[in-house]
């Protein structure tokens, strides 16, 4: 279960960094970063448009699939590690007193009484 909690953690990791490549690598206003890499360009390997709908597809893609992990996290955390984890299961158990009576151990000799101030002990 921890390998595969392993590889779900993994892949939304690297989801989330490619939805943060991808959104700075799209032109904005003022064409930050999209403009160096032939956004607008007319001639560029995917058309004049074709780069901009490449990217926003691929930032699509890339926010489902970090979605459906973050959703399998979730329902991975939620479900119960084993069998009985709750707060009763970790209460221990009460010692087991010894009635040397009924155990068969041998019995202790009587306790003497207590020496009174005003008797002299024999």
């Amino acid at each position: 279960m921890n390998s595969l909690l392993a590889i779900v953690i993994v892949i939304q990791l690297i989801s989330a960094l490619i939805i943060i490549g991808l959104v700075l690598l799209q032109q904005g206003k003022g064409a930050d970063m999209g403009a160096a890499f032939g956004s607008g360009a007319s001639g560029s390997l995917f058309g004049a448009t074709g780069s901009a709908n490449f990217l926003s597809r691929s930032t699509g893609i890339a926010a489902a699939v970090f979605f459906a992990a973050t959703l399998l996290l979730t329902f991975l955390g939620s479900r119960p590690q084993g069998g009985g984890t709750g707060i009763m299961d970790s209460i221990p158990a009460p010692a087991k007193t010894v009635n040397p009576a009924v155990d068969g151990a041998p019995a202790a000799a009587p306790a003497k009484a207590p020496v009174q101030a005003n008797e002299i002990p024999k």
